[in-house]
């Protein structure tokens, strides 16, 4: 009897259930055909979204991850849809608040590299500023070539060609000096001539030896600027300009400089001093050496 009433119970919940089902079945096949449907537009979509993206000349990481983050969008646009249309409302909101909880435990273990990533579509989106691939910068302590631009790191080649990789979201929270947007770069050299010398002879000198350099940007003017009085040299500081597009330009034209002004110091028989140094043997000061030493010296 007990068996019976087994089979019963079990033959009822069956039946029910097959009941259920064929009630929902047409709603089931609305809701496939959503999600497929909602899968047709994410990939046409994804794919305009890449050539509009490509025509503006977006970098190809970014245009991949903003095309997967379409897809998925759309996709859980069709799935929400499709469970309103099984009448899974319930259900949905359990979702959907689950998926919030998940999102923010996610969110705090992951910050920094969402952070990066965050930090790597601005730099790969704006491709010329702060910088471009190929532009000479400084930051972080690193002064190089941007050699890649990845979503969550950037690599900086430096001058001897050390890789150097920095977290995007650092490169964001940090000053940037980019040597290349202007393309010209000031040439400062620093010198120091003795007390002897007349010093307007001297910035004469200086400013034709720097205005005869071929590298030169003859656009803008050359400056000499006496800086102060040092302990054995009354130092100054010549100024010009060079056209800027690789690192090597500003060495050999600050090397040039150093060159045309000791060589037209040598003509003009001004003096570059050495450092000198005054010994005081004398504990009160003002001691001279043979008086310190004993007569019999």
């Amino acid at each position: 009897m007990e068996l019976d009433q087994v089979y019963e119970e079990v033959g009822g919940k069956l039946t029910s259930w097959a009941n259920t089902f064929a009630e929902m079945l047409p709603n089931l096949l609305v809701a496939i055909l959503v999600v497929v449907l909602f899968w047709v537009v994410a990939r046409f979509a994804c794919s305009a979204a890449e050539r509009a993206l490509e025509r503006v000349n977006t970098h190809a990481a970014a245009r991949q991850l903003i095309s997967n983050f379409l897809r998925v969008g759309i996709l859980i646009a069709g799935v929400v849809v499709a469970l309103g249309v099984l009448n899974l409302d319930k259900a949905l909101a359990s979702i959907l608040a689950g998926a919030g909880i998940a999102g923010l435990a996610i969110g705090f273990a992951f910050q920094d590299l969402a952070g990066n990533i965050i930090s790597g579509i601005g730099l790969a989106v704006n491709q010329k500023w702060p910088f471009k691939i190929g532009d000479i910068i400084e930051t972080n302590g690193v002064f190089g070539v941007v050699d890649q631009i990845h979503l969550r790191t950037s690599i900086i080649r430096t001058l001897d060609a050390k890789m150097v990789v920095i977290p995007n979201k650092q490169i964001y929270q940090s000053p940037v000096v980019n040597y290349s947007v202007a393309g010209t770069r000031r040439v400062d050299v620093s010198c120091g001539i003795s007390y002897g010398d007349d010093l307007e002879k001297v910035k004469k000198v200086v400013k034709e030896a720097l205005s005869g350099l071929s590298t030169r940007d003859t656009s803008k003017d050359v400056e000499v600027f006496f800086e102060e009085f040092g302990g054995s040299s009354i130092n100054f500081i010549g100024r010009f300009w060079v056209d800027y597009k690789r690192h090597p330009d500003f060495l050999d034209a600050r090397s040039d400089a150093i060159i045309a002004i000791k060589r037209a110091f040598d003509e003009n028989d001004i003096m570059i001093p050495f450092p000198i140094r005054t010994l005081d043997f004398g504990i009160r000061g003002g001691e001279k050496l043979e008086e310190m030493l004993p007569k019999s010296a």
